[in-house]
């Protein structure tokens, strides 16, 4: 974004020739629209605020607004004496000229209404409700209701100005246009002194920009407006804050202009909260908050590559992971240098004038890609997040709050779930435990989540519970050696539904397994539940004897298998189970049933083959 600019949702727009003479209008869906702007009215707050010196609301631009029975007071005086001293100026340019004489004429709002843009009632006075039986026009559905009321004075107007030999019509689109007024504001500079960031000295920002995470984003990160607290007093000798930090005018634009066009391409987002992730040189780095399916498909990996091998793998997970995600961090390694500057920075309001910066690491190259690259290691584990999204990684952040609280957890919970997340990713902290026992306690509760949702919760409990306790090295498939209590109780389970769910498939029910219905109680209770799930067994043991004899001897044998493998203390407690359980139940469950090798790949293959 160019200097003295700023971004604004446009809702109209207005066409003239040369001349200033009207030739059209047309609604625009709150489309965001560059604008020159000065100081103050890029900040613009309060009773009386200044007007943008070009495209402004039509309460601005409209002289016979007042005449119309607008709601709002009328600032076309400002407004007009503002473009009118750039237009007179040696900056000035033949767009901003044709407005002006447009705009004289004072015609706006009646130009408006017969283009059926703006509604009047049959007092000729500007409606604010509507009351016809067709459906609202456009406007009314884009500005915002104020008590049930929409003032269309709050319509922000945009220009276009047709010129004999410029084909570009729109003034936010013209080079020469941005640049005359750039020029003409700079020379309205007049608080000179030494500027903190570059130590010249420079003319000063007295008011800095606004609008940073979004076009409608009030809140500012440095501001000073405190003439009615007084609290400088003791410090400082006036309310503007210079003494405390002078930021050169040019300066400070320039880095707004640069974090708002980092957090517009590749912030993380939640409502207000926005996490940007950046390296100095402008090189592309792996985005934070995503899955390793994203960060997979985001490499120097094909897309048809990429699906094949996260997609559709069936020999040794662990390791196919593994040499897919070097694959992928060697691709940004080629391209950042070991010492290259990285940037994490947060940035969130809790009100809606003033911004926080939340979070801020600065960090070289490889370290940042070393803990992107632990983080997936660590956390990886075969993820079910619908029909065509099962992939072997880590979950996303947002992924991973909505496990521990539900999809329905409020904005506020989720942001400060990301933000605890947040230093583990980048600072390589342990995950906070309270955290993986709620998406553990969440996943128990079976019965209390659809499938699909308990399917991705599975998943995500097993990568976090994996993650979290590291040193045990647990892997990705059966571990036939792994004797913990646990975790053969979470393969005992498996087994269960596993031969009560063929039963039923073969007499053809399709009601939940026992093992499903139970699972909370005998995570609570394995010893004395497993006697009720054993026993609800006995008639699928009987259909199966009958009709699949070698399928049921083959589960019997596995459920001796893994009973004999108990300590006797440890198969007659009864202590509730961690979630080492789930992995010994999610491991157990993928080797009854192998994903299905890849059908297209199969039918490729010759008959000979």
């Amino acid at each position: 974004m160019p200097i003295s600019h700023t971004p604004q949702q446009a809702h109209i727009e207005i066409t003239l020739d040369a001349d200033g003479n009207f030739k059209g209008a047309r609604i625009v869906q709150k489309e965001e629209t560059v604008i020159p702007a000065t100081e103050k009215s890029a900040g613009r707050t309060g009773k009386t605020p200044p007007p943008h010196p070009l495209c402004d609301k039509v309460q601005y631009c409209a002289d016979d607004y007042p005449g119309y029975g607008g709601g709002k007071p009328s600032f076309f005086k400002e407004y007009e004496a503002q473009l009118g001293k750039w237009c007179e100026s040696e900056f000035s340019h033949p767009k901003a000229k044709a407005v002006l004489a447009y705009i004289r004429k004072g015609c706006v709002v009646a130009d408006l209404v017969k283009e059926k843009i703006l509604h009047i009632d049959s007092d000729r006075k500007l409606l604010t409700r509507w009351t016809g039986e067709n459906q609202a026009p456009d406007l009314f559905r884009l500005l915002t209701a104020k008590a049930g009321e929409r003032d269309q004075g709050d319509a922000f107007i945009r220009w276009h100005v047709r010129e004999a030999n410029n084909p570009c019509t729109a003034v936010w689109e013209d080079p020469s246009l941005q640049e005359a007024w750039a020029k003409f504001d700079a020379s309205t500079k007049q608080l000179m002194g030494i500027c903190m960031v570059t130590g010249e000295d420079v003319a000063l920002a007295v008011s800095h920009p606004k609008r940073i995470r979004h076009a409608g984003d009030g809140a500012k990160l440095i501001s000073a407006n405190d003439a009615s607290g007084y609290t400088f007093r003791g410090r400082f000798t006036d309310d503007t804050g210079l003494q405390a930090c002078g930021v050169g005018y040019e300066v400070t634009q320039k880095a707004h202009n640069a974090l708002r066009w980092l957090i517009h391409r590749q912030a993380y987002r939640n409502e207000d909260q926005v996490i940007v992730t950046w390296a100095v040189s402008g090189k592309p780095v792996p985005d934070p908050f995503k899955d390793s399916l994203s960060l997979f498909l985001s490499s120097e990996e094909t897309a048809q590559a990429a699906t094949e091998s996260v997609l559709h793998d069936t020999g040794d997970t662990g390791q196919a992971f593994a040499l897919r995600l070097k694959k992928a961090i060697s691709g940004y390694r080629a391209q950042l240098d070991p010492t290259e500057g990285i940037v994490v920075m947060g940035l969130d309001s809790a009100t809606p004038g003033r911004m926080a910066i939340t979070f801020y690491r600065e960090l070289l190259g490889s370290e940042f890609l070393n803990r992107i690259q632990a983080w997936h290691e660590k956390h990886a584990w075969p993820q079910n997040f619908g029909k065509d999204s099962k992939f072997v990684g880590t979950p996303a952040p947002r992924d991973i709050a909505e496990a521990a609280f539900g999809r329905r957890l409020d904005d506020k919970l989720r942001k400060t779930t990301v933000e605890r997340l947040l230093p583990c990713i980048v600072d390589g902290r342990p995950l906070p435990r309270d955290l993986v026992e709620s998406v553990v306690r969440r996943t128990y509760n079976r019965v209390g989540l659809e499938h699909w949702e308990w399917e991705k919760n599975l998943g995500i409990s097993c990568a976090l519970f994996k993650g979290f306790f590291n040193k045990r090295e647990y892997q990705m498939t059966l571990e036939t050696d792994r004797t913990s209590r646990d975790y053969l109780y979470g393969r005992l389970l498996a087994i269960a539904e596993h031969i009560e769910g063929r039963g039923l498939y073969v007499g053809g029910e399709t009601r939940d397994t026992s093992a499903a219905k139970l699972m909370q109680r005998f995570a609570d209770r394995p010893a004395s539940t497993w006697r009720t799930i054993e026993l609800a067994l006995t008639p699928s043991k009987s259909r199966l004897r009958a009709k699949r004899p070698g399928f049921l001897y083959e589960m019997e044998k596995l459920h001796d298998e893994v009973v004999s493998s108990f300590a006797e203390e440890d198969f007659l407690d009864d202590r509730k189970l961690s979630g080492e359980f789930l992995l010994g139940y999610h491991c157990q469950r993928q080797a009854l049933n192998p994903p299905k090798a890849d059908t297209a790949a199969s039918a490729e293959k010759t008959p000979a083959e």
